[in-house]
């Protein structure tokens, strides 16, 4: 399930996105819109690293009821206060994150652990999706822009969500069809649907994929792992959508998440 939400400030409803870019049933119009959407993910997500996201989110809503500027704990202090509450930045209990070995999109064997010593922003995508992966994908190129120097320190993962497109050819197009080849540290990494599912049950991604037609339903997320290998922070990536369901975020929107991520970034890297 992907959560998309609006990021302005005007009573336009969040909806959930398919792959396909087709809105789901909207939710209604308020101020708490964005946070709710997360917890419903966060609902359906469970875990332990997400039980104190969801805390903060909790609070969150609160303080946008009272209409209280709220800015939990640990937010990285290069980033604004508006611009955590729109990526829903939170930190996470930090603990080593779960290991994997998957393909990525040049058919090498690729480890989670081989990047160690470097930061990694991890996230789920959909070699066919059509909605907010791409929105994504432009952002995580951008942020590998506005890194500098830092950039070569970073790299940038995604894990296949797609059980029916799971080849290194799939893969791979997407990456070039994207652009997200000219990020140098850049790993689409795929494999087996139980060497999938193992890394999505690990970092709380649910996937609803129920035929190889039907549209694939995921929840994004994006994590920063510090070069130590610990979990730091996690970020609920959003898009809007157009009234005729095709996804999109005004260039401002993309701008300042482009150069939120690469903050972050920055922030956990030495």
């Amino acid at each position: 399930m992907d959560v998309t939400e609006d990021l302005g400030d005007g009573p336009v409803a969040s909806e959930v996105a398919t792959s396909s870019g087709q809105p789901g049933s909207p939710v209604k119009p308020g101020r708490a819109r964005r946070s709710t959407a997360l917890l419903v993910a966060l609902a359906l997500a469970g875990g332990i690293a997400f039980a104190t996201v969801f805390a903060f989110a909790v609070t969150r809503l609160h303080a946008q009821n009272q209409q209280i500027s709220f800015r939990p704990a640990g937010i990285p202090a290069n980033v604004s206060t508006s611009m955590a509450d729109q990526m829903q930045l939170s930190p996470v209990p930090t603990a080593a994150a779960p290991g994997f070995t998957l393909t990525d999109q040049q058919g090498r064997q690729v480890s989670l652990a081989s990047f160690r010593g470097k930061t990694v922003v991890l996230t789920f995508m959909d070699p066919h999706c059509t909605d907010i992966c791409p929105i994504v994908s432009r952002e995580f190129i951008d942020a590998h822009h506005y890194l500098g120097a830092t950039g070569s320190k970073v790299v940038f993962v995604a894990v296949n969500v797609n059980q029916f497109h799971n080849q290194v050819s799939d893969v791979a197009a997407f990456s070039r069809a994207h652009q997200l080849d000219s990020i140098g540290p850049w790993y689409f990494l795929t494999g087996s649907l139980p060497s999938m599912r193992a890394v999505w049950g690990a970092y709380q991604i649910q996937v609803v994929a129920p035929s190889r037609n039907a549209d694939i339903r995921h929840t994004s997320l994006i994590y920063f792992i510090d070069p130590r290998g610990r979990e730091r922070f996690v970020a609920a990536p959003m898009v809007d959508h157009t009234k005729q369901g095709i996804a999109y975020l005004p260039p401002g929107q993309l701008t300042s998440w482009a150069r939120s991520i690469a903050l972050v970034a920055k922030d956990v890297t030495p």
